[in-house]
C-alpha cells in the first residue's frame, strides 16, 4: 500500500508539542520553498539550507541563491510565519556531484543519476542537522510533480537513522501545494528556472525542444 507522506505529515503538525520546534529545511530554489515556508512557518522555527552542488553553471547557482534569499527576507519583513526564517548556505563545490554521479550521465531525468542526488543533499542536510541540534529536517524537493516522493522520503528517512535526526515527510505538492507556489512566485516575482539545475537536466530540456 502506497505511503500518504501529507496524512503523516498532518499527524505530527497536528500535536501541540512540535509548536516551536527547530527544523531544517532543505530548499532547492525560491519558487518551490516559497509554499512550504508558508506552509511550515506557523508550526516551527525554521532556517533554510541552501545546498545544491548539482546547480553546475555558477551564474545559475549565485542567481538562485539571491532569489532564496530575497524570499526569505520578504516574508520575515511582511511577519508571513509565525517565527523568523533563518538562512544558512552549504558548501557550493560542484565537482562533487560530477564525481557523485559519474556513470550516471545519460541517465534519463527521474532516475538513478537524480536519486544520487537526491541523496547527496539530503545525507548533508541530516549531517548539518544533527550538528546544528535541529529537531527535524526535511527538503522542499517534494513540491514537484516531476519528483518521486516517496524515493524522497525513503532516502530522507535513511539519512535522519545515519545521523539520528528525525526526518520530517511530506508530499507538498498534495493540498494544491504545487499550484500556491505558482501564486506566490508570482506575487514575489521570483524567478523560476526550467531545470533542475544540473547540465544534464538542461541539455535533454534542450535536445526535448
Amino acid at each position: 500500500m502506497k505511503e500518504n507522506y501529507q496524512k503523516k505529515l498532518d499527524e505530527i503538525l497536528c500535536k501541540p508539542e512540535t509548536i516551536g520546534k527547530k527544523l531544517l529545511i532543505h530548499c532547492c530554489c525560491a519558487p518551490c520553498s516559497s509554499y512550504v515556508l508558508e506552509y511550515l512557518g506557523n508550526y516551527f522555527s525554521i532556517t533554510v539550507l541552501y545546498y545544491n552542488p548539482n546547480i553546475t553553471s555558477e551564474a545559475e547557482y549565485h542567481k538562485r541563491v539571491e532569489e532564496q534569499k530575497r524570499l526569505i527576507d520578504a516574508f520575515n519583513a511582511k511577519n508571513k510565519c509565525q517565527y523568523p526564517i533563518s538562512f544558512l548556505e552549504g558548501e557550493y563545490h560542484p565537482n562533487l556531484f560530477f564525481e557523485a554521479v559519474r556513470g550516471h550521465e545519460k541517465d534519463k531525468e527521474g532516475g538513478k543519476r537524480c536519486e544520487i542526488c537526491f541523496e547527496m543533499r539530503l545525507n548533508e542536510a541530516a549531517c548539518l542537522a544533527k550538528e546544528g541540534g535541529f529537531d527535524y529536517f526535511t527538503t522542499s524537493l517534494t513540491i514537484s510533480p516531476l519528483k518521486n516522493a516517496e524515493k524522497l522520503n525513503d532516502i530522507g528517512s535513511s539519512c535522519g537513522e545515519k545521523y539520528g535526526v528525525a526526518f520530517l515527510p511530506s508530499d507538498f505538492k498534495k493540498k494544491n501545494g504545487y499550484k500556491r507556489s505558482i501564486e506566490l512566485s508570482k506575487e514575489y516575482d521570483l524567478y523560476r528556472q526550467n531545470f533542475c539545475g544540473c547540465v544534464f537536466s538542461q541539455n535533454e530540456i534542450k535536445n526535448e525542444g
